[in-house]
């Protein structure tokens, strides 16, 4: 899932932006009021990338379900060697 179609903005750039904010609060160097809006920033960045994470539940949820509806619980492995 790279795109979303509501800004254009992939989870990945978002992230990104979110880690860059998270790194400008720790570094201890910013005055109040740029620290205030680098908090903002990364809010927002935040949300988008829980919304990405949620239209992606989403659609696995949608690709797991079976004929009759039901969701069908499936192993998720990471193990790549199979």
């Amino acid at each position: 899932m790279k795109r979303s179609s509501a800004d254009g903005v992939s989870f990945e750039q978002a992230l990104k932006k979110l880690e860059e904010a998270v790194h400008k609060l720790e570094d201890g160097s910013l005055n109040l009021d740029d620290a205030l809006k680098a908090f903002e920033q990364g809010i927002q960045w935040s949300r988008q990338c829980h919304q990405r994470l949620v239209e992606a539940e989403k659609k696995v949820e949608v690709l797991l379900k079976n004929e009759k509806d039901e969701l069908t619980q499936v192993a998720f492995d990471l193990d790549e060697s199979e």
